[in-house]
């Protein structure tokens, strides 16, 4: 490739990742410099008319410096061009993007296929529906979680419509000291009354107003269970366990938020309802086995 070119495709990338910062707001790490330098190339490569005739011609490879007015008229000539074509920037921030979500949806699977027995069949989790189901949805849940308060109806109907359904439930408490004591009870009570489970998370998560230790700790007194024996457990080694195993599964999938969901395919992000979470359900289903 000859300067000239080069020296394009590096203003162009300058100015496409200022627009990307503009457009999609600074995250972690940045875009890919040398991937939008790469692409910008091979635009620049296929539209030989944004150079000048005489900086495109094989005698614009000699060795040296470009002079200064050589520079400012190649800055001038790329930014009329994306003036004049602002879709170049679209299509630009486009591609990024698509080739982000493509790179983590491979490392989820990755991460699902390396992982499936602590995501699948870890004995730190609680089960509901048939926990003997030919197929399994796994949901990480915080009791604080507005979204997942909203999908728990179109959870609770897929069990009931659904008798292969093995629903698993990760405690992953990411809004706060408050979550983090509601799960600390919430696996306490699991791994002392495991039968009483799935009633305590209904009311838990049902109940109104901010969810914490105090609170959960209470549900689980209405409801009769032993509060001595549950608070005796919430610091000790196995709720610990229970709950940093979600946390590292979490950063293996790449897993900010609540609801999420994994089926043998592939993690599911937010409360997409009851539908789309069917289909999911369906897709895993036609691998046969926790790992398609």
């Amino acid at each position: 490739m000859n300067r000239p070119v080069a020296l394009v495709a590096a203003f162009v990338a300058a100015l496409l990742v200022g627009a990307f910062g503009y457009f999609v707001g600074v995250k972690s790490g940045g875009p890919d410099q040398t991937e939008i330098a790469a692409a910008v190339e091979r635009y620049i490569a296929d539209h030989p008319e944004l150079l000048p005739a005489e900086q495109a011609t094989p005698s614009s490879t000699a060795a040296g410096p470009l002079e200064e007015t050589q520079v400012v008229a190649i800055k001038d000539i790329i930014r009329e061009h994306l003036i004049a074509n602002p879709e170049i920037i679209r299509d630009a921030i486009n591609e990024l993007q698509r080739k982000e979500v493509e790179a983590e949806q491979v490392a989820q699977q990755t991460a699902i296929s390396e992982e499936s027995d602590l995501i699948f069949a870890s004995s730190n989790q609680a089960i509901l529906g048939n926990p003997d189901g030919e197929v399994t949805l796994v949901e990480f849940f915080d009791y604080n979680c507005g979204y997942c308060k909203r999908a728990h109806a179109d959870m609770k109907r897929l069990v009931e419509e659904d008798p292969s359904l093995r629903m698993v439930l990760k405690e992953f408490p990411v809004l706060g000291e408050a979550s983090v004591e509601a799960a600390q009870v919430s696996a306490a009570v699991n791994l002392n009354s495991p039968e009483k489970f799935s009633e305590f998370h209904d009311q838990l998560l049902m109940g109104p107003g901010r969810i914490d230790g105090n609170r959960a700790l209470a549900v689980a007194e209405e409801m009769g269970l032993d509060v001595d024996k549950i608070r005796e457990l919430m610091p000790s080694d196995e709720v610990k366990a229970i709950i940093d195993e979600s946390y590292a599964l979490a950063d293996k999938l790449s897993l900010t938020g609540t609801p999420s969901y994994v089926t043998a395919k592939e993690v599911v992000v937010g409360a997409v309802g009851y539908d789309a979470l069917k289909a999911k359900i369906e897709e895993a289903r036609a691998c046969g086995s926790a790992s398609c």
